[in-house]
């Protein structure tokens, strides 16, 4: 790790920002681990439970523009403190749902929530805490921090489903949402911090400008493929493992593992992305993962399968966080930088939704996993590709010489 050298301010806005992220992304990732206890206490489908966490994903995708915007518009903390408020109410109505109704109405409040905590408020807010030459790097940092989370949160709330009811692991889901409070507002300490000043353009015009560019485009396309694979596996990798005959606990410590190395991982992607274009990493990265992915679903898994996978999937897993987040603030600048990630964002939740909801139908249908896993190789190789041939800057024209006087 590096020492960032920025104001007092700006110190304090790079913890919040990296624990508002580990915490609500690790209560997020670690949801799936529900999808049994609650299925069978409640007497739902795997399709109805993982419904809820589908509707989540599209309710997250769907309120982050206008979020963002607002944020942007009015200021970061009320929106980031806000969100965790609500992220405790949708905790709670989980706790105390009934049937699937009521699991979706959780959703509901979890997507907004997210939408006001989760990486593309608090990677903003770490973008403007530190001078560009840092900024890649330091979003490298603030990423592989909030990967703490996953690690942490999955391992105690399986330790608790294992012993207890699951209502307990809920206990502990409000506990840390509660936690949220002050690490939001920390973060949204943004706020006092100096404007860049360089870019006189509205938000209107810049706006028009991200709909008319090509990287931009092809980013949050390509976008769409990292939220289709990672809440798949998210979402049914409990399941998948749980239909294999393989210990509960095992998914607890896959996810775990993914959190843990995903450290080392986002780091590693933030200090190569202030060295290297960051778009021919994205596509590098989607075609790691679906290689990965095939490896692992063609054989029957076993506990060190797992892990492998697990580990390998780590260092793959955020890394696109700082790239896409960089890549933004090359394009725009930080000034518009959350409304962005927003824009974007609609569409990687587009493919969360699909990667939730559609796995649980698929399984439904077919009794297996087998087809799921396989579309999401596929569009991840193709994701890659486009991404590598078409993400870049746009070639200049070349210009032909001038013709010689006859």
């Amino acid at each position: 790790m590096i020492a960032l050298k920025t104001s007092n301010t700006g110190r304090w806005v790079l913890i919040g920002a990296a624990a508002t992220m580990a915490l609500s992304m690790g209560i997020r990732q670690s949801l799936s681990l529900f999808l049994t206890p609650v299925t069978h206490d409640l007497a739902l489908t795997a399709a109805q439970f993982t419904l809820s966490i589908a509707v989540q994903n599209a309710v997250w995708g769907i309120s982050q523009a206008p979020i963002s915007m607002l944020a942007d518009r009015y200021g970061m903390r009320p929106l980031m403190v806000s969100g965790a408020l609500v992220y405790l109410l949708g905790v709670l109505t989980m706790g105390f749902s009934t049937g699937a109704a009521s699991l979706v109405l959780s959703g509901c409040f979890i997507g907004v929530a997210m939408a006001c905590t989760a990486s593309s408020l608090a990677m903003t807010a770490a973008a403007r805490a530190v001078p560009e030459h840092k900024r890649s790097v330091t979003l490298g940092i603030v990423s592989a921090v909030g990967s703490m989370g996953t690690p942490i949160v999955a391992m105690s709330v399986q330790t608790l489903l294992k012993h207890y009811d699951w209502h307990a692991g809920i206990v502990l889901f409000a506990m840390l949402a509660l936690a949220l409070l002050p690490m939001s507002y920390c973060a949204g300490g943004a706020d006092k911090l100096p404007r860049p000043t360089g870019n006189k353009a509205t938000m209107g015009e810049v706006l028009g400008q991200a709909i008319r560019h090509r990287g931009f485009l092809v980013m949050s396309v390509c976008y769409f493929v990292c939220g289709l694979n990672l809440i798949f596996l998210t979402t049914h990798l409990p399941n998948y493992l749980n239909i294999c005959g393989m210990d509960p606990m095992l998914s607890a410590e896959a996810l775990a593992i993914i959190g843990a190395v995903n450290i080392v991982g986002s780091y590693a992607a933030g200090w190569l992305g202030g060295r290297f274009p960051k778009h021919l990493l994205l596509g590098i990265l989607y075609l790691l993962r679906s290689c990965v992915i095939a490896a692992f679903f063609v054989t029957p898994p076993s506990p060190a399968s797992t892990l492998i996978f697990a580990a390998t999937m780590g260092m793959l897993w955020l890394g696109v966080i700082p790239l896409t987040s960089g890549l933004v603030a090359e394009m725009f600048g930080t000034r518009y930088m959350a409304t962005l990630l927003g824009m974007s964002f609609v569409v990687h939740q587009t493919g969360s939704f699909l990667g939730a909801w559609g796995g649980g139908l698929i399984f439904d249908a077919l009794g297996s996993y087998d087809r799921a896993w396989q579309i999401g190789v596929v569009v991840g190789a193709m994701a890659g590709v486009v991404q590598i041939a078409f993400g870049g800057p746009p070639r200049k024209a070349t210009r032909l010489p001038a013709a010689l006087p006859a």
